[in-house]
């Protein structure tokens, strides 16, 4: 028993920290260590429960519809108002998708409007549920362009969707008038809301100008937000919220029609551990609402004070004026934003590259926590450091070669040979026993992929996570 557990906080040393503020992306930090206890001691006393059957475990039952409660309150939704706790932000935003086609029997082959900075997670919806996604180009703004939005929905739409704010850039779309467009056709429209929903109200408390996007909107038909992000709960909770019962109906599956038990689902799983529920709860009953109110100061005084550093460091720009806690940075082209990355992973700080996209740049992208709030003055320190040394070495440049060989890969007959290649291009390869060797430092690598097209660059993502998940066999 020990061994396994001594074997387990060894490989975790290797990882990312998840505590202390410097980590800017995939984890959300309160910075406050009970808020932690309460919600690992939670996920621990119902790791063995199973919310496939409520009857079974009316805690779950219970938990749920507090939380759910709660969030409703939060965004003012109307009484008829009702939610689902799923696992996280993309089966939310999967039993969306599902749930407006399966309300639209009637219309063959369906679609859904969004705009080119929806999250990824719509489009995986669109690929599984056979709904086309009809991309509109957002304007110069990085947001939803609403009038062009409108004028792609046609008698084939069943959802529209919006983000508040998009994950890319961090600002929030023009709701009321996608909301509007779609209420004028009988379309359903849905906010993307998983990274702002729990820290965007408290904004608008705090007397921050926050674009309207809850069910306050009219045609606001469901919102997705997520309680493991800025509700700093453990990871796998998330909310789908519906403006009635009769939205949400759709989205539940039963089957009756086998000689086992029937089954009864509200999301897309079946069988789930009663865990991470258990710890959204508790930390938000810990929090309550005046914790919240707390922490998004502290969250929006630490965006703040790192949009108003960036302005001093001159390579640097922040790329739009961020509507909620999510930055997105550009350089001059005088040094590179992977470069950057490595340099601020050497410091100590995680912060996220972003692939350039439809002749914008690469970005670094930053999703700033509580936790980092302490912290800012050496975050900035950091970022001076590495901008210069970025400037020093100049911005990568991948090889004639390597890029002609990319240029010339057809991403839809990549072969294992060809993949072989960009491997030992990239220095991925390392002794042929231990296969994959990923550098320490990424910028290459990130180089060599921007050079591809999003179809290419999916391609050799997907091959790449396909020779990391390999057994380990004794």
């Amino acid at each position: 028993m020990s061994e396994a557990l001594d074997r387990l906080r060894e490989l975790q040393a290797g990882d990312l920290p998840v505590h202390g503020g410097r980590t800017l992306a995939y984890v959300y930090d309160s910075g406050l260590a009970e808020v932690d206890r309460v919600g690992r001691e939670a996920v621990a006393a119902h790791a063995a429960s199973n919310g496939l059957d409520p009857t079974a475990f009316p805690s779950l039952l219970t938990m749920e519809n507090e939380l759910v409660g709660f969030a409703l309150d939060m965004l003012g939704a109307p009484e008829s108002a009702v939610g689902t706790v799923t696992s996280g932000g993309t089966e939310s935003c999967l039993l969306a998708v599902q749930g407006a086609r399966d309300a639209r029997p009637d219309v063959d082959r369906p679609r859904m409007v969004v705009a080119d900075t929806v999250h990824a997670a719509f489009l995986k919806g669109a690929h599984y549920f056979g709904v086309e996604a009809v991309t509109v180009p957002t304007g110069p703004d990085f947001r939803a362009d609403a009038e062009s939005m409108a004028a792609a929905i046609d008698d084939r739409t069943v959802l529209v969707v919006a983000s508040a704010p998009s994950y890319a850039h961090g600002v929030v779309d023009p709701v009321p008038a996608i909301a509007a467009a779609a209420a004028a056709r009988g379309v359903r429209c849905h906010v993307d809301a998983c990274i702002g929903g729990w820290v965007l109200p408290y904004a608008s408390r705090l007397g921050r100008p926050v674009p309207p996007w809850t069910f306050a909107v009219d045609g606001v038909t469901s919102i997705s937000l997520d309680t493991h992000k800025y509700a700093y709960a453990p990871k796998g909770t998330s909310l789908l919220l519906h403006r009635t019962p009769e939205l949400r109906r759709p989205q539940y599956f039963a089957s009756a029609d086998w000689p086992g038990y029937t089954m009864l689902n509200s999301t897309l799983q079946s069988t789930k551990s009663g865990g991470p529920l258990a710890g959204a709860w508790a930390v938000v009953r810990t929090l309550g609402d005046e914790g919240y109110l707390r922490l998004a100061r502290e969250v929006f005084e630490a965006t703040d004070r790192i949009v108003a550093g960036v302005a001093d460091l001159a390579p640097l720009r922040v790329l739009a004026a961020p509507d909620s806690t999510l930055v997105a940075l550009a350089t001059d082209g005088s040094c590179d934003a992977f470069t950057i990355c490595d340099e601020m992973a050497a410091h100590g700080w995680y912060v996220q590259p972003q692939m350039s996209y439809a002749g914008q740049p690469p970005t670094i992208h930053l999703s700033v926590s509580a936790a980092t709030l302490a912290h800012v003055d050496e975050f900035l320190e950091a970022l001076g450091k590495s901008v210069m040394s970025a400037v020093e070495s100049g911005p990568v440049a991948v090889d004639d070669g390597v890029r002609a060989f990319i240029e010339a890969l057809d991403p839809t007959a990549l072969s294992d040979a060809d993949f072989d290649g960009l491997l030992v291009a990239a220095g991925l390869v390392g002794d042929a026993a231990e296969g994959l060797a990923v550098p320490e430092r990424m910028a290459e690598v990130n180089a060599l992929l921007d050079l591809a097209s999003p179809t290419m660059r999916e391609a050799l993502l997907i091959a790449f996570l396909d020779r990391l998940q390999r057994p380990t066999r004794a």
